[in-house]
């Protein structure tokens, strides 16, 4: 009896040794493809980096552009708000 309970608990105690076994090594397999992964995102990301870096100067440049247009529109607004002011009555001439 006392063997066959021996014999019992040595293979349940192998058993979960081989279970726990597999799922570190199923982790160890999943860690290896997240770094893979961010392995990729990081080269990715440094790529994304070094393409933007000269946007710096031109989106100063469209920025001083805009500023220039946006007086210009404001007094095209001014007169056009004059206009039809003027052709509802609103504002008299």
């Amino acid at each position: 009896m006392t063997q066959l309970l021996l014999v019992i608990s040595l293979i349940v105690t192998t058993a979960v040794v081989l279970v726990v076994v597999g799922y570190l090594v199923a982790i160890i397999i999943a860690l290896v493809g997240a770094l893979r992964h961010l392995s990729n995102l990081a080269g990715g990301l440094i790529a994304i980096r070094e393409n933007t870096d000269p946007l710096g100067g031109h989106v100063e440049t469209i920025n001083g552009g805009l500023s220039a247009l946006l007086t210009g529109l404001l007094k095209v607004n001014d007169n056009l708000a004059a206009i039809v002011g003027v052709a509802t009555g609103t504002i008299k001439k």
